[in-house]
């Protein structure tokens, strides 16, 4: 059951780019092993952290589809489409083919700012012509909207809507969700240091970005906190809380990359209009870095 394998820890996988820009398929491969051998249960291809407004649609295409091809059916693979244009969505998913590809992430439509009424028809769309499953992904610091709880227990009901990864930061909101969504719809955690306390409030996951840069940390404190234990669980929180705020002080993915550069897994190069991070933040992450892994 899909429920089932995307329960746990996903990863919003960065995109890793040469110094020249192009793209890094060798640092992407890296970064999918260091991932699985980590213990994440997904992987999430051409999210906001792998600077999908930034490739172009071929490139998306060569993501996607070696993403897929290294994975080799290792672990599910979730796919980013979304927008603020609900018909090139559409269009998008109506030309991949999505063999290997378990469901899709949908971000809450960005810049224009619809009404809920706008939300609900736009993914009453998306989820009308996809053929896989659709995870609604509500993150109103990057779209300018909140997606409440109402549209999101409206959207509960509808047919091959699995569930929503939710990043309002909003522990009311999450709670009205929680409790007014049917069981089997998926709450996911999109916060990554909100994640154990909304797994106590019963959310079923997350999908991480600090977890590509410490997998086996990140994603045994998610296992735990399924469990119930929480005393565990918070270990391995605390152990990770400071250095997760730093990898988003001055922007996402610059943080995450730069962690990535430090275990040699990908460089941290990034495209316009994201600037690197300052070297002072650089120090900061790098020794706390060294001291999770220790």
């Amino acid at each position: 059951m899909i429920q089932q394998k995307l329960r746990g820890s996903g990863v919003a996988l960065v995109t890793p780019f040469k110094l020249n820009g192009d793209l890094d398929f060798d640092g992407l491969g890296r970064l999918i092993d260091h991932c699985i051998s980590g213990g994440i249960e997904y992987l999430v291809s051409l999210g906001t952290t792998g600077e999908s407004a930034t490739l172009s649609k071929e490139e998306k295409l060569e993501v996607l589809n070696f993403t897929i091809a290294h994975n080799k059916g290792r672990v599910p693979i979730v796919a980013g489409f979304g927008g603020n244009d609900t018909r090139a969505i559409i269009n998008e998913i109506e030309g991949f083919h999505f063999t290997g590809v378990d469901a899709i992430l949908s971000v809450s439509p960005y810049y224009s700012r619809p009404t809920q009424a706008g939300i609900i028809a736009h993914y009453k769309a998306i989820a009308g012509a996809a053929p896989r499953p659709v995870i609604l992904y509500n993150v109103p610091a990057r779209t300018g909207a909140n997606m409440t709880a109402e549209t999101t227990i409206t959207l509960s009901g509808e047919k091959n809507i699995l569930g929503i990864k939710e990043a309002s930061g909003l522990l009311g909101q999450c709670m009205q969700i929680m409790m007014n969504t049917p069981k089997e719809f998926l709450k996911i955690s999109g916060d990554d240091n909100l994640t154990l306390p909304l797994l106590s409030l019963g959310f079923d996951g997350v999908i991480s970005v600090s977890g590509q840069g410490f997998p086996k940390a990140f994603s045994q404190m998610v296992r735990e906190g399924l469990k119930g234990d929480f005393e565990a669980a918070r270990k391995l929180h605390y152990k990770l809380v400071d250095v997760t705020d730093m990898l988003f002080a001055e922007g996402n993915p610059g943080g995450i990359k730069h962690v990535l550069e430090v275990l040699g897994v990908c460089d941290s190069h990034l495209r316009l209009p994201l600037a690197p991070i300052s070297d002072g933040l650089k120090a900061k992450i790098k020794a706390a870095t060294q001291a999770v892994n220790v």
